[in-house]
């Protein structure tokens, strides 16, 4: 296709994408994992692709991604708290709302690969997308994919070989295929632990070792701003951390797999890549993954990734001196510059700055109080958290063009939408089919 007739199509796409009926998506819904050039080798079902695999273009990925991670403007926050009132409630943890289903803190970063030579960040301060460099990532109104972005020591897609353990059996045939997007979307646990301290202090409670069984010490000193008679158990604050990220990653995932219905391509969610394998905790130098910093450590039964220098660092050392810098730092993101608690932040009400700048701000004391629960935790435990992983990675996403002509063989009519049938021709200028 020419330039000109390549812009029409994409921006009719667009339209056709824009209207597609909520309903719809939500009840045409399936796992469609049989890409172009796919194989089935055996059984029932074995079939082998007579297409070569296609991959996503720009846009194609960068809608995916925006259904996953994007920013949608500023969101409401939480409005009141009898407690502190009458400033506002201080939660969040950034000032855009997103896509996704958020608990305390919008920790979750995308990371996407095709090939691996894009990582696609969202901003955690401002809730907007940026790229390393701080160039930000948008789509252009002709509907042209924005300049590829580079990731250093990423070159080449993504390695996991294609049997178990790194891949869960049914997997094998049909994940990180030539052609496919994977979108992963990773927790930072520790980030999301220091703001559940933070709820807790700001509303009176503190946390002691129920592991073992013993208070921390040097919390009486702060009675005054939370209750250390009757403080709540480590592993259940633990266990909150984790299962409120828990939904923002489920939710992520779901809102992409939405997008794909609309869009016409194939794809789905799913949990079956081994979590260490992906970040890059594999054992096996031959398997590097995302090549996250790793540490190891008796106490401990499992790995425990805690970041990549310069593209995701969770809040504790080693990418902060202590947890008093990893919980000054987290305050900063709320209160500093750019944050949602700062008066010079924009926002969604006639009078943000005035509404921003109720925010009670945490002040010496309340940090103090948190950052000895939290030092207290990784001292004792050699990590933060101690009792779940501190970097976190749960349900994937992935994308394909789909090989209609398997479902039209082993399918009754029905098995797939009519912007799957039409999708090469409404995005590609293609005729129907692969």
């Amino acid at each position: 296709m020419s330039f000109e007739q390549t812009i029409s199509t994409r921006a009719e796409a667009l339209q056709e994408l824009a209207a597609f009926p909520l309903v719809e998506t939500l009840f045409g819904r399936r796992s469609r994992r049989f890409a172009l050039g796919d194989e089935i080798p055996d059984g029932p079902l074995a079939y082998r692709s007579k297409h070569e695999p296609l991959p996503l273009t720009e846009l194609e990925q960068m809608l995916v991604l925006s259904a996953m991670g994007g920013t949608t403007g500023w969101h409401y926050s939480i409005t009141r708290h009898a407690r502190y009132a009458p400033h506002v409630s201080n939660y969040a943890g950034a000032a855009a709302g997103r896509t996704f289903l958020r608990g305390r803190v919008p920790h979750l970063r995308t990371v996407l690969h095709r090939r691996l030579r894009a990582l696609l960040l969202p901003d955690p301060r401002r809730g907007r997308a940026r790229r390393p460099g701080g160039r930000r990532a948008h789509a252009r109104a002709d509907g042209r994919a924005p300049p590829r972005a580079r990731a250093p020591a990423l070159p080449g897609r993504l390695y996991l070989p294609a049997e178990e353990p790194y891949l869960e059996g049914h997997n094998t045939w049909c994940v990180n295929v030539p052609g496919s997007l994977l979108v992963i979307p990773v927790a930072d646990i520790a980030q999301h632990l220091i703001a559940v301290l933070c709820f807790f202090a700001q509303n009176g409670y503190a946390i002691y070792d129920d592991v073992n069984d013993r208070k921390i010490p040097g919390l009486e000193k702060f009675s005054g701003l939370v209750d250390v008679e009757e403080p709540f158990p480590l592993t259940f604050s633990e266990q909150y951390a984790l299962t409120e990220a828990t939904a923002e990653l489920g939710t992520a995932c779901y809102a992409g797999v939405l997008m794909l219905q609309a869009m016409g391509l194939g794809g789905w969610m799913f949990d079956g890549i081994d979590r260490f394998s992906m970040l890059g905790a594999s054992g096996n130098p031959d398997v590097p993954g995302l090549g996250f910093r790793y540490d190891e450590d008796e106490r401990w039964s499992t790995p425990n990734p805690t970041g990549r220098e310069g593209v995701f660092e969770a809040y504790c050392p080693p990418h902060h001196p202590d947890m008093a810098a990893a919980v000054e730092a987290f305050a900063q993101r709320k209160f500093g510059p750019g944050g949602p608690f700062h008066r010079n932040t924009p926002g969604a009400w006639t009078d943000t700055p005035r509404v921003r700048g109720s925010a009670l701000v945490h002040d010496d004391e309340f940090k103090a109080c948190v950052a000895l629960q939290a030092q207290y935790v990784f001292d004792t435990f050699g990590k933060f958290p101690a009792t779940v992983p501190t970097v976190f990675i749960l349900n994937y996403v992935q994308a394909h063009h789909l090989d209609l002509d398997f479902y039209d063989r082993f399918f009754k009519p029905g098995a797939y939408l009519r912007t799957h049938a039409t999708h090469m021709q409404k995005w590609h200028g293609c005729g129907e089919g692969a």
